[in-house]
This record gives structure tokens, sequence and C-alpha cells, in this order.
């Protein structure tokens, strides 16, 4: 690193601040003014990096300063990211690197021969890859707990968790370490560690981010997204990676017509999470929002589905079959059981679950008609401590709450966000999550631009 210029203290400011003012639009306004320069702002990080080395050893399973610099001089400085940090999921494809997806199984598998798409889109846009950040092995958890590589602290409290599975990559945003990350959802994976977190994850609609060169998990759900510090930064980032043009993003207040799915996807919440939801509502009613509590039968529909079993773990059994077999003593142990209770699934309950997906999405959007989002809790829960996710149990119930809501839209293929907000007098962030049918991606981003305006943010 010694070729870079050292870092003015504006960058080691810029990356110090709360998530919520380091956007990528900070980020561009602080170059732009002459703050710091792409180069010392690398060095903050890298120093930043060091001095919280516990953290980055968590928070990333590959993080090479030394070829930083390197990354850094084949940027295209003219282009909209313009060496923004972004740090990469470690399902991801980057050419001359190991796809691990967090795991050992796959550490002897030669290096990926050219970036998945999702990361080329990324690199033409002028990002700076950080390096692959942790998960839950194979993605399959929404805990984000990694018995091989560790398990990330959550940014408000050590004790407790990010969230799964894009664990690490909300680590790295949360704590300074990138400005935004590339992940993946199959059941809630990028907005989970969202909501604990503090951040801004959306999952997009499944077809407008191509999903070649990620270390699948269920095919028929993987999407491929962000996590960020704000709805603008999504959006900006969604747009390059499904090469579609930046939506125009209006922040005035307007009386959103918001639905509150009632039923099952509202029990057994914690009392800070039903108390902060409450007061999100109200918040968002003050300013003239109508907020209405409705049944969905698509939802409640998906929901019964995914409780029966749903397509996620059918799916990771059949595509983990043979390697299962093969390697199964370095798989976690908690993995590999759950992988094995997938191929008990007969075909029959398989395609029972799968054959009715289409009608109840098309549903969803009859059921939509005259409101502008879904709105709920992320998370029904808190992020647990680690230590009360030792006993199987406890790791069972809390995975299951962690990926319920979130799931439901995953099988609806729902454009899907969570925004962070802190209640006053809340030690924790929740995540509050909005929904649109497939394909409304843009109109989503668009009202949960308002929304956070509402909330402060």
């Amino acid at each position: 690193m010694s070729s870079l210029k050292p870092p003015q203290g504006g960058a080691q400011t810029f990356w110090a601040r709360p998530a919520g003012q380091r956007r990528l639009r900070d980020w561009q306004a602080a170059i732009d003014g002459g703050d710091f320069t792409p180069a010392q702002a690398l060095e903050a990080l890298i120093e930043r990096a060091r001095a919280r080395a516990e953290v980055t050893a968590t928070a990333y399973v590959e993080f090479d300063a030394d070829k930083l610099a390197d990354r850094l001089a084949r940027v295209d400085p003219t282009q909209p990211l313009a060496g923004a940090p972004i740090s990469i999921k470690d399902l991801f494809d980057v050419q001359g690197e190991v796809t691990r997806a967090a795991s050992r199984v796959l550490g002897g598998n030669p290096p990926a021969s050219h970036d998945a798409p999702a990361v080329q889109r990324l690199r033409r846009a002028g990002a700076l890859l950080t390096g692959r950040t942790n998960m839950s092995e194979f993605a399959f958890s929404g805990l984000g707990l990694n018995r091989h590589y560790g398990t990330p602290p959550n940014p408000f409290d050590s004790e407790r968790i990010t969230g799964g599975s894009t664990s690490g990559g909300a680590a790295s945003v949360a704590f300074g370490l990138a400005a935004a990350t590339l992940g993946s959802d199959t059941g809630g994976s990028l907005r989970i560690p969202a909501a604990f977190c503090g951040l801004t994850g959306f999952k997009p609609s499944q077809a407008s981010v191509p999903g070649e060169g990620a270390y699948p998990l269920a095919p028929s759900l993987d999407c491929v997204g962000p996590i960020a510090t704000s709805v603008a930064c999504c959006a900006s980032l969604w747009s390059i990676l499904a090469e579609r043009p930046l939506p125009a993003l209006d922040t005035t207040p307007r009386p959103l017509r918001l639905a509150v799915a009632a039923g099952g996807l509202l029990s057994e919440l914690d009392d800070a999470v039903d108390d902060g939801f409450e007061a999100a509502l109200a918040v968002l009613k003050a300013q003239g929002c109508h907020i209405e509590r409705v049944s969905f039968t698509a939802i409640d529909a998906a929901l019964a589905i995914n409780q029966q079993g749903g397509l996620v773990v059918p799916e990771a059994a059949a595509l983990h079959r043979e390697q299962l077999a093969r390697a199964g003593a370095d798989y976690d142990p908690s993995i590999a059981e759950r992988l094995k209770g997938g191929r008990d699934i007969s075909a029959a309950d398989y395609l029972q679950r799968l054959w009715p997906r289409a009608g109840w999405q098309r549903r969803f959007e009859q059921e939509m008609a005259g409101f502008d989002a879904v709105l709920l809790p992320t998370v029904a829960t808190l992020p647990p401590r680690r230590a009360e996710l030792e006993d199987d149990a406890a790791f069972q119930r809390a995975n299951r709450l962690a990926l319920r809501n979130t799931s439901v839209f995953n099988y609806l293929d729902a454009a899907s966000i969570s925004l962070p907000y802190l209640a006053t007098g809340a030690e924790l962030p929740i995540g509050l999550m909005l929904s649109r049918p497939q394909g409304d991606d843009d109109a989503l981003l668009q009202h949960a631009c308002v929304v956070e305006a509402m909330l402060g943010r």
C-alpha cells in the first residue's frame, strides 16, 4: 500500500459515521468536494479493518489489503461507483478466486475462471471489490452462524448475531468496512441481516438480476441483490445489477396506502418488535398514510406452504446429495442434518408445494390492487444472542422465526425491501419490510424511499 497517499482525516471520519450517513451519494459528494480521494478512502478503510481485526476476521473470509491498491488502480473513475468499496458474498464467482460458500467442503475447488454476471456488472460500474464476506454455510440459515469462519458480531450489541445468510456482508457495511455489499436472498438472506444491523436490504424480483455464477441454495427462489445504507443506494446498485435505468426516486411525502397483512406474520412478535412496529405505523399515519389491516389469501397460502416445508429444503437436499455423501464430515453438523432431512421429502410433496406458486403470485397481484405496498415487521424477533443459540431447539426456533416473514415473499417472488427503524428509547433497531408483486421493483423502491423519508432517515 506504499503507493497510496496517507489518508486524510476526512476519509477516516467518513468510515466512522453512522451507517445512514455513509450513503453512496455521501461518498460521491465527499470525492467531488475534495474531502478525500478514492485512494485515501481505501487507505482509511484498510486502517479501520486492521484496527478492528476481530470484526474483519469474521465479516470477511478473504480480505487481502495488499491486493486492493492494484484493484483500485484498474477502476474506471468515470463510472457510477468510481472506486466505491463493495464487498462480495462468498457464494459469487470472482475470477481467480475460490468460491467456498463459507464451507470447508469447497476449499479445494479450482479458482473461478470468470466473474459471475453480477460481479462483472459491479466491476464495469467502477466498484472496488474489497473481499469475500462470511455467510451461513451454503446460505442455509437465516441466523448467520458459521462454525468454520466464525460469526460476525452485531454492530449494536457484540453478543448478538447479525442474521444471515448474508451475515458478513451486513457486518462489513455496518462496521464501515465497505460502502455496500452484494448478497443473495432465498428466504430472507438480504432482509434479515439488514433488519438486525440497522441497514437496508433489497430483494428484487428474481428475474431482474442474473443468478449465474452464484452457488445455489434453492434455484426456484434464489435472488441476487444488495445490502446498503439507504433505499437510494439499493436502487443505484440494483440498476447496475439489473442493467436497467436508475429509478427516479422522489422523497416528497405523500399519503401512501399501506396494507398490514393480518394473520400469522404478526404472531409471536417480540414485545420490542411489536412496539417498534406500532410506533412506526403511528409516525406514518401522522404524515397522512392510510394504513389498513387486511387478510391476504395469497400470503396466508404461501405461509402455509412454507410451514409444510416449502421449497428450500428439498431443492437444497437434491443439490447437495452427492457432495454430502462424499464429504459429509466437512459440513457443519447442523447444516448436514437439515440437508439429510430433505432426502425424505417425496416428489409428490415437493410438487404439491411448487405447482400452486404461479397461481398464488397472480392472486397476490390481484389482492394488492389499490395498495402501494404490504408493510410488516421484517423479522418477528430482535437479533438473538449467540449464547442462546447453542441449544439446538433454540437455534431451530430462532431460525424459523427469522425466516418466517421474509420467506413468504420469496415464494411469491415479490419485490421486497427492509428499512431500518429505531423507535424512540429503543436500544436495537427493527426492520420494516415493504413488498409489492413480482416485477414491481421500481414502484416498490419509490414507495420505500417515501417511507424512509417519513421515518426521518
